[in-house]
């Protein structure tokens, strides 16, 4: 069960009369932020306090964590889809205030308070480089762009919405867009191919190209197995990797 709790968010009547244009007094505070809190129900009861307790103490925190989210996406991803707004998205674990996981009775969980929990190390505090990031800092990588001295490739677009797709276990649309993701990164990075390491990098993903466009025909018409799943991870890894050694000798 999924419970979603919007915090901090203006009455409804002060809603409406802020629709209209209205002055703003210089040095005005910024307006309170809105946070939205969501509770994940496991509706499996536990028998008693101690068994609850025995739970939490033998649980992989890490793993439920990411069930949790996946879940939660599952979810968000079907807003967007039943709300056609392209602008709704999902959620990472990077962008939590706080991620607890515990137990309670039903109503007190279900309002986010609980009898027992544990507070997990939010991802910001364990800095860490994601698969798919670039071999420059992102500082420098967007300097470069915002200066004219790069620019951002559409494969490194196409790259990320599949990478969210496989990290949200959708692995049908993360095959569809592996598909033309490497198409457009065998484009566009063929003018830097004297990169070092970059045309074995290059070469690889070409011919994986066969293989990536059975997985794809294979996911318009239905789920894929193991193999196929474990296909477009590697591959997907291996587009990540390629876009890294572009920039991994830095930009003039």
């Amino acid at each position: 069960m999924l419970v979603l709790r919007t915090l901090g968010a203006p009455e409804r009547r002060l809603l409406k009369a802020r629709r209209k244009v209205r002055d703003i007094a210089p040095g005005l505070p910024p307006e309170p932020v809105e946070t939205s809190r969501a509770t994940l129900v496991d509706t499996a009861a536990l028998d008693g306090s101690d068994e609850a307790a025995r739970w939490l103490a033998a649980a992989d925190h890490e793993q439920v964590a990411h069930d949790a989210i996946v879940r939660l996406n599952r979810v968000l991803h079907a807003h967007r889809a039943a709300t056609a707004d392209p602008f709704a998205h999902e959620v990472s674990r990077e962008q939590a205030i706080a991620l607890r996981i515990g137990y309670g009775e039903g109503e007190q969980v279900a309002e986010g308070r609980w009898e027992h929990a544990r507070e997990l190390a939010r991802d910001q505090d364990r800095p860490r480089l994601r698969p798919g990031r670039s071999a420059l800092r992102p500082q420098e990588r967007l300097a470069a762009v915002l200066g004219g001295r790069d620019a951002v490739l559409a494969c490194e677009e196409l790259t990320l919405r599949a990478r969210a797709d496989v990290d949200a276990e959708r692995y049908r649309e993360a095959a569809l867009q592996l598909r033309i993701a490497l198409e457009a990164a065998l484009a566009e990075l063929e003018p830097w191919r004297e990169r070092p390491q970059l045309p074995e990098r290059l070469d690889e993903l070409a011919s994986r190209r066969e293989e990536v466009g059975a997985v794809a025909d294979a996911a318009l018409q239905g789920g894929l197995d193991p193999s196929q799943v474990e296909s477009v991870r590697s591959v997907l890894g291996r587009v990540e990797s390629a876009l890294r050694a572009r920039t991994a000798g830095g930009l003039q």
